[in-house]
């Protein structure tokens, strides 16, 4: 097991943050050239003197099996590429480690999972689902409210804290008096580990109870109880349409849901494959924004993913779900809130009317373009207050809670 210090999860994001160059490299120097991925055997971190294996299994977990240090260095790598090029540079890379004769392979990761581990490289998320804490940080804190054996125990485990070099008596005296504290769970638990299993079965049918929307009887509920572990609410997903036609695309989509203002679509614009916004959905959560992952396309869904879609922007045109799980219009917007956003004072699209009213029709100005586009645009964000009221009120009947997301939709 990798120590807390050489933990390369913790390793690739101090790097990142502070702008640190590491590479991979087919020796253990960390002062040695970078090679190829496909030929490399280390991952190189120059500044701080560390080589580690480029095979080394990591504290993110994917299909119940932690991932390699490769895997997760090539999806930091190639983070900016749409899901097929990922996908096709995973294959091309795999097929040069098997001509080298490596048993090594690339994992594929899905895209949510792909966005849950480069938005906490980047530093921009301090939580995920998908990261085992520290196994080190367990061990510390039971050492550390377990009373000290020997007085000099305390005076190591002071020179180690110190660095290198001899420690000052006096202050070693110190710390052999030093009381070490714990974290909050040895503080609530104490150092012996306490079975609670048995209280699950006792408030099962409470949480159940209580977990069932009153306006929508159907089969939602809470996350399962019995799911081992702390478990995090999951980001809603929102389905863009990737028509051509479509007036919101990944280019302008966060300039409208989270700012409220409307520009173009840029046909030539970002190749991104998914984007996230934040959103504080007062009913649901008031105290912290919630993140929608936005997607133009299911491809790479996992069949729990469809539980976690709150809304679906469509043109009318029905290619569009051809390879969604409810591929019937009419079946689709009866688990989910469709939104159609068009120009205001055009015919909203007979397919859409035909729907039924489970489709949000809306419309914003047109774009006029000059120096008073800006000033014409005052209506935009009464078009997105109407659209995330109407998923908010959505999202309420079919379960989702400040700690829980439906199971079913």
């Amino acid at each position: 097991m990798v120590n807390a210090e050489h933990d390369p999860l913790f390793l690739l994001r101090k790097a990142i943050s502070s702008s640190q160059p590491f590479v991979p490299s087919a020796s253990d120097d960390p002062g040695a050239d970078e090679s190829p991925l496909a030929q490399a055997t280390h991952l190189l971190f120059s500044s701080q003197g560390i080589a580690l294996a480029i095979d080394t299994p990591t504290r993110f977990i994917s299909n119940d099996k932690p991932v390699d240090l490769r895997s997760i260095y090539f999806a930091w790598l190639n983070r900016e590429l749409a899901i097929p090029e990922y996908n096709a540079s995973a294959t091309t890379l795999n097929d040069q480690l098997a001509a080298a004769g490596s048993t090594g392979k690339v994992q594929n990761l899905g895209f949510i999972e792909r966005l849950d581990l480069i938005t906490w490289l980047e530093g921009a998320s301090e939580e995920s689902e998908y990261i085992k804490p520290v196994a080190g940080d367990a061990d510390a804190a039971g050492a550390g409210a377990a009373p000290a054996s020997k007085p000099g125990a305390a005076s190591t485990a002071a020179q180690a804290r110190a660095g290198k070099g001899t420690l000052d008596p006096r202050l070693a005296s110190v710390y052999d008096g030093e009381r070490r504290m714990g974290d909050r769970n040895t503080v609530l638990r104490g150092i012996k580990p306490t079975d609670f299993s048995h209280v699950r079965k006792l408030a099962a049918p409470f949480i159940k109870k209580k977990s069932q929307p009153l306006s929508a009887p159907g089969p939602t509920s809470s996350l399962s109880i019995n799911q081992k572990g702390p478990t995090r609410r999951p980001d809603p997903i929102i389905l863009l349409s990737p028509s051509a036609s479509s007036l919101l695309r990944m280019t302008n989509a966060r300039s409208f849901l989270e700012d409220g203002k409307f520009v173009p679509a840029d046909a030539s614009g970002s190749t991104a494959s998914m984007l996230h916004v934040q959103r504080v959905m007062r009913a649901i959560d008031p105290n912290r924004p919630l993140r929608f992952i936005l997607v133009e396309g299911s491809e790479q869904f996992k069949p729990e993913y469809w539980n976690r879609v709150v809304a679906v922007f469509t043109t009318g045109q029905t290619w569009q779900f051809k390879n969604y799980k409810w591929s019937s219009p009419s079946e689709l917007f009866k688990h989910t809130l469709g939104v159609y956003v068009g120009w205001r004072g055009d015919q909203v699209p007979d397919s859409i009317r035909s729907w039924g009213q489970r489709i949000l029709s809306t419309g914003v100005d047109r774009w006029r373009g000059g120096d008073g586009a800006d000033a014409s645009r005052f209506r935009d964000k009464e078009v997105v207050e109407q659209i995330w009221k109407s998923i908010e009120m959505n999202m309420r009947n079919k379960g989702w809670r400040n700690d829980s997301a439906p199971t079913s939709i």
